[in-house]
């Protein structure tokens, strides 16, 4: 476990050692900025409306953030000829990749705090209450969706050279997944045989990042999930970010670092 810790801070300083941080602290302040408006209007349609957009701002760079960090973990270390001093005894392979794993998820988990801190602060201050349990199940959904991003972009940079082949693939099956992934069921009733088995197969193998998407409550201030519902997203994505956290393994024990 030792080892496993150690690449993870690594990792995240590195992190701050690039310049991903400054764009980081630049949508901050840009959110911060809208959420201070927040103060200024009573139409709640307008309330609801800045939430909106602040809370997509934040999505859409997490994934970014995310996919782009990840996928360059591995062939940066190759190409940087730093992967032979790392796998040496008693870091093995397994070691690197959840290393990788949680450095990479614990950052963007300590971004979106931040984030989630400030529309629970603002919010409070205009509503004079504290949405703790919404505003937390919103976070930590988040987080855990952006884990199987994160599992499935280091999967990819085993089977991916390229970090931008990887980067731009998977932000494409994520935005498809987000945008599209509900609907194969009824796209596939509108089909034929042998493609309508083709789409469900697709619907049911695929992970639905879409089960994660519970920015309604933050906007609404609605109620918090039924416990058990949480419960079982949260396994969900433990179980497919487990799934491609092993599948890259496995590629990778195979490969050659030559």
């Amino acid at each position: 476990m030792n080892a496993i810790f150690a690449v993870a801070i690594l990792v995240i300083k590195e992190l701050y050692r690039r310049k991903d941080f400054y764009v980081l602290f630049v949508l901050t302040a840009l959110v911060t900025l809208l959420l201070g408006a927040l103060n200024f209007f009573n139409d709640d349609q307008i309330v609801r409306y800045l939430k909106e957009v602040c809370l997509l701002l934040v999505w859409i760079s997490a994934l970014v953030i995310a996919i782009t960090t990840t996928a360059r973990q591995i062939p940066a270390e190759r190409e940087n000829r730093t992967i032979f001093p790392l796998l040496a005894k008693p870091l093995t392979r397994w070691h690197l990749i959840l290393g990788k794993f949680l450095g990479c998820w614990l950052a963007t988990g300590l971004a979106l705090l931040v984030f989630y801190l400030f529309f629970g602060v603002i919010s409070a201050s205009r509503e004079h209450v504290w949405p703790f349990l919404s505003y937390g199940q919103a976070l930590w959904l988040h987080w855990f969706m952006l884990g199987i991003v994160i599992a499935m972009a280091l999967c990819g940079s085993v089977v991916f050279t390229a970090p931008s082949s990887n980067a731009t693939i998977l932000l494409v099956v994520v935005i498809g997944i987000l945008l599209l992934g509900r609907y194969l069921n009824r796209v596939a009733l509108q089909t034929d045989e042998p493609l309508q088995t083709v789409v469900y197969l697709i619907y049911y193998l695929i992970p639905h990042l879409e089960l994660f998407d519970v920015r309604d409550l933050v906007i609404h201030n609605w109620e918090p999930i039924p416990w058990w519902a949480f419960a079982v997203a949260t396994l969900y994505a433990i179980v497919y970010a487990t799934f491609f956290l092993v599948t890259g393994w496995l590629v990778f024990r195979r490969q050659s670092l030559g």
